[in-house]
């Protein structure tokens, strides 16, 4: 065996390729292709219906002076800024709930996770019945306690209530990736600890959390990716009958400049400076890992 590994050789090599051709295959066209097109589509002008026309650089200039656009890229910047540190602490905090040896702490798991696999459309409509001004569960809630009925969708609390839906979808992935990173950390250390006289919270703050630094670090920029991403809940919260929203973010500018107003070339634009955005924050993240001495 070479020191670097096993190497594939005569035949197993033609039949490797020969496996492994679908999917690079589909990688090729479906990943790096559709960026190409995405890319060569965001310098034309198109409305699906017309040949299209040479625009250059104008529909990413034209970004600067859409209001509609900024608005969309100010609303994602404050959705993000409370949905990736909230998901991140209450994902952390389920995981160190869920890590204890307590009974049935396998169905816990599951109820937890439960939401990552059920239909965005499902859940998205509940919720839309739970927020509902008239007669949804919240606001039934408030009422029978003597309060007013809340626009829970509205102007002034729809950030607040869209951010709760996701980051509730989300606590299930978060919980796994902790879980996995708690149980990596040898017991050997706590029980040395408790030895030492340390308390479970200096053992939370000396042990676990610096241990847990690199989890924490994937699930920061999985959370932050998700959360410039963020559509389903959205788009089912907070749709207008025009096909506006209350919350418009960049996904969804993206898709109603598309699919609503047929400028093809304006969405392309806009979905690579969306993606221009995710790449600077991750390359960020990792700069800060490497800062930071975390191992990747």
């Amino acid at each position: 065996m070479p020191p670097n590994g096993l190497r594939v050789q005569g035949r197993d090599r033609a039949w490797l390729l020969l496996l492994l051709a679908p999917t690079l295959l589909g990688l090729l066209l479906g990943a790096l292709g559709s960026v190409v097109a995405t890319a060569g589509l965001s310098l034309l002008h198109w409305d699906l219906l017309t040949p299209p026309g040479w625009a250059g650089l104008q529909n990413y200039a034209d970004l600067a002076v859409d209001r509609g656009f900024l608005k969309a890229l100010g609303n994602t910047l404050a959705f993000s800024a409370l949905y990736v540190p909230l998901t991140v602490a209450i994902s952390l905090g389920v995981a160190l709930l869920l890590n204890r040896r307590v009974t049935w702490v396998g169905l816990f798991r599951a109820l937890y996770f439960l939401p990552v696999i059920t239909s965005p459309t499902a859940v998205g409509l509940i919720w839309s019945w739970i927020f509902a001004q008239d007669q949804g569960l919240l606001n039934g809630i408030v009422t029978a306690l003597g309060g007013d009925p809340v626009r829970w969708l509205g102007p002034r609390m729809v950030l607040v209530s869209v951010v709760i839906v996701n980051v509730w979808g989300a606590i299930g992935e978060g919980m796994i990736v902790f879980l996995a990173g708690l149980q990596a950390v040898p017991r050997d250390y706590y029980e040395a600890a408790r030895i030492d006289g340390a308390r479970p919270r200096h053992q939370l703050l000396f042990i676990t959390l610096p241990l847990m630094v690199p989890s924490l670090f994937f699930q920061t920029v999985l959370s932050t990716i998700h959360a410039f991403q963020a559509f389903d809940y959205i788009y089912i919260l907070t749709r207008t009958g025009t096909g506006g929203s209350t919350l418009p973010t960049v996904v969804y500018s993206i898709y109603r400049t598309g699919f609503g107003f047929f400028r093809m070339g304006d969405a392309a634009a806009q979905s690579l400076t969306l993606a221009a955005m995710i790449l600077v924050l991750t390359l960020g993240y990792f700069r800060l890992q490497k800062r930071w001495g975390v191992p990747a």
